[in-house]
């Protein structure tokens, strides 16, 4: 919570591309994970662009990158953590306390 009493949003989630690849990925099962160009594809992000924003994420521990090998073709497979799927569940809590009226009868 803030000095105002409004919550916080995670500023790692917070990012708009940050949110998009954490929405996707929360869509999977847990302990799936989607492929690279799968992803960039569905997010319809450069490469560069979705490296650089997996990265953030993987540095806070919200995604597990692995790279891996399927028929001798090497593959990097992306996944969401308990930890981010965790972060993403309070993201979405704080944003709808965000979103709530006072006194409209909506809780």
């Amino acid at each position: 919570m803030s000095e105002d009493g409004l919550p916080q949003l995670d500023p790692v989630i917070h990012a708009q591309a940050r949110l998009r690849v954490t929405v996707a990925l929360s869509s999977l099962g847990q302990g799936d994970s989607i492929t690279f160009p799968r992803l960039q594809q569905l997010l319809d992000m450069t490469p560069g662009n979705l490296s650089t924003h997996l990265r953030k994420l993987e540095d806070a521990g919200y995604v597990e990158i692995t790279k891996a090998f399927e028929h001798r073709t090497p593959v990097t497979l992306v996944e969401l953590t308990t930890r981010g799927r965790a972060a993403f569940e309070e993201y979405t809590k704080a944003l709808h306390r965000l979103l709530e009226v006072p006194g409209d009868g909506r809780a």
